[in-house]
């Protein structure tokens, strides 16, 4: 059993709760992107064992992080969102070093890692103005609403798995974020099933994807990901709603930056 994925998951799960911020991006600092798509998808082969005993702590770190960092994460968000905002941005800002080195951008890339690279980007960076839904909370299941949620849940999923796009924003813009959010904090158990369900065909499915992807057309796959990463900063940057904000929001994503460097080093 890898124990060192308990704060490995942890962190992936605390990021998971911020709007924009990708679980992804996360695994890609800590340097077990790879792996982790590896692992979800060795659950269907002959060595399950292997990969499960991979992913059970990571997936204990995340649970035990949403659940404990809950309360805290919308504390900071509702009081100090901008430094919040500002030290998730250097994270972001602070991988990229990482993923230009990984992807041995000078040699490898040519125009068409370029474009897709700033498809990419433009992708993302445009999410941001789509409008969010609020559809209200939903507290108990319907036919309707049962398979609407499953959905939700299967999209997110997708998106966690890839830098850049988080699946909290994905329930923001289907209208089905306050709803996880209430789940987990009220412990709706009927609701978490739905959307678990979901998250983990979602998860089977998109991690074949992005394995083929890497193993197939690994530099281009890189391209698509720093893109994703490059306009993730758009989503994430919050603005300023005062001056007196700016000092904090700098040190914040000195913060931040520097853990993704330090973290990136290490893995």
């Amino acid at each position: 059993m890898e124990w060192r994925n308990l704060y490995r998951g942890a962190m992936m799960g605390i990021t998971e709760l911020i709007p924009g911020v990708s679980s992804g991006t996360i695994a890609v600092i800590l340097g077990i992107y790879d792996q982790l798509i590896t692992a979800i998808n060795g659950l269907f082969s002959k060595e399950w064992r292997k990969h499960l005993l991979f992913l059970i702590p990571l997936g204990l770190g995340m649970v035990i992080a949403i659940g404990a960092f809950l309360h805290l994460i919308k504390f900071l968000l509702d009081n100090f969102r901008e430094p919040t905002h500002f030290f998730f941005l250097g994270l972001i800002i602070g991988v990229l070093p990482l993923l230009l080195r990984q992807a041995n951008v000078k040699h490898t890339f040519g125009t068409g890692h370029y474009m897709a690279l700033l498809l990419a980007a433009v992708f993302v960076g445009l999410l941001d103005f789509l409008p969010e839904r609020t559809d209200g909370v939903i507290e108990s299941l319907t036919m309707g609403n049962t398979l609407g949620l499953f959905l939700s849940g299967w999209l997110a999923s997708m998106s966690m798995l890839l830098p850049g796009i988080s699946g909290s924003l994905v329930f923001l813009i289907l209208g089905v974020y306050e709803t996880a959010i209430t789940a987990l904090i009220t412990l709706n158990l009927p609701i978490i099933a739905v959307i678990g369900a979901g998250v983990i065909l979602g998860f089977a499915i998109s991690s074949k994807v992005i394995k083929y992807l890497l193993r197939n057309y690994h530099y281009m796959t890189y391209a698509v990901i720093i893109g994703l990463v490059l306009g993730s900063t758009v989503i994430i940057y919050p603005g300023f709603s005062s001056w007196l904000v700016v000092i904090p929001s700098l040190i914040t994503f000195f913060g931040g930056a520097v853990t993704a460097f330090l973290l990136g080093r290490r893995g």
